[in-house]
């Protein structure tokens, strides 16, 4: 992708956030595209590309009114969505479509027209690990997370550090679901989920969503709001099988993802001022911090528990409150670059000053997937 060929020109989340009993999870996605339809001062008629995860694209631009000459339904888990951007900046340099809106909208808390839970039994994952006793997220991200802290000495009380930080930052977004302080103490007394996961270690389960409008950089000038740029993007998969990865203690997904977004930024570490990392669980944050390489392999713990993530430290992350404190639909990618372009655009809640650029990265499933974008407001 050539820099800064694309921009983000709109941007908005869903109207309400956590508990929405009153729409399905297709008008989630539709609440979310209007209200970033307005931001962008577009109409359903100049959207001509439309990507989605969870519902289908056709559904989408069908209930919107849109005829697209591209779609993406590219469905990895959470990090979807940010796929979904790497594609559109690939169709729009390549001229298959002008300008994309990637809808998210999940019904995660009320289940109103939403899927089912739980995988096929024929599945991979099916066959090969349920019958050990695995039963959804909390369980399964249990393994690599164990055998990460055993390897690197990182304590229970450090990882519950990560939940303390995040909380931090929430409370200082009127939008978060938690904001009340907690403490280190307050989250290993709180409920055992699945060893080592306490409840406050573990995201949230909301009701929400949020849209982009992506079109060119050229283009991206004339539009109302301040453009943020697409530097550099990445992904990859690693496997459905959480019990098959390489090495526990790091993901595979991650470092070629993130590395491939990074080096097409052509940036340094040094230069990234703000980073929203996926955490649905408490350890995420420790292994996208040391696969991106900003920390090294064991260290991201203490680079946390010396507070550099936190509220003016060296590297802001998940400033909205995350996954942990803020939301968590299901799929919690698109909160992630929400986040990002609001700092870029200078209106975040907890607002880092001078922020230039910023990253979002992502998982999909169980380390199974993830996608990273480097995010820009300096304009080319």
């Amino acid at each position: 992708m050539k820099r800064k060929s694309v921009a983000v020109v709109g941007a908005a989340e869903t109207t309400e956030m956590g508990l929405i009993p009153n729409l399905s999870q297709l008008q989630l996605h539709a609440d979310a595209a209007l209200n970033t339809l307005a931001d962008a001062g577009l109409k359903p008629t100049d959207i001509d590309g439309v990507a989605t995860a969870g519902e289908s694209p056709t559904s989408v631009a069908h209930y919107l009114g849109i005829t697209p000459t591209w779609v993406d339904g590219t469905s990895v888990g959470g990090c979807s969505f940010m796929i979904h951007v790497r594609h559109a900046a690939a169709a729009i340099n390549e001229g298959l479509c002008s300008t994309v809106l990637i809808t998210h909208g999940e019904s995660g808390r009320s289940r109103i027209g939403s899927g089912r839970w739980g995988g096929s039994p024929a599945s991979l994952s099916g066959q090969f690990e349920a019958p050990f006793g695995t039963m959804g997220p909390p369980t399964v991200f249990t393994i690599p997370v164990l055998r990460y802290m055993k390897t690197y000495a990182v304590s229970e009380e450090q990882l519950a550090t990560v939940a303390v930080v995040q909380r931090e930052w929430a409370g200082k977004n009127p939008r978060a679901s938690y904001r009340e302080p907690i403490t280190v103490a307050d989250v290993l007394n709180s409920r055992m989920i699945a060893y080592p996961f306490r409840l406050l270690m573990c995201c949230l389960v909301t009701d929400g969503g949020g849209a982009l409008i992506l079109t060119s950089a050229e283009r991206a000038r004339d539009f109302p709001r301040k453009p943020v740029y697409v530097l550099g993007t990445g992904e990859s998969v690693e496997t459905p099988m959480i019990s098959q990865m390489e090495d526990f203690t790091t993901s595979k997904a991650f470092r070629v993802s993130g590395k491939k977004a990074i080096d097409e930024a052509g940036i340094t570490h040094k230069d990234v001022d703000h980073l929203m990392i996926y955490d649905a669980f408490a350890h995420l944050p420790l292994y996208g911090l040391e696969d991106l390489g900003f920390c090294k392999p064991g260290e991201a713990a203490r680079f946390i528990q010396e507070r550099n993530t936190a509220p003016g430290g060296v590297l802001p992350l998940n400033t909205n409150g995350g996954g942990l404190s803020y939301m968590h639909s299901g799929m919690y990618g698109m909160y992630a670059m929400q986040e990002s372009i609001r700092q870029l655009r200078g209106v975040a809640a907890a607002q880092v000053p001078g922020a230039k650029i910023s990253i979002a990265h992502g998982v999909g499933g169980m380390f199974a997937a993830s996608g990273t974008i480097v995010f820009s407001n300096q304009a080319p």
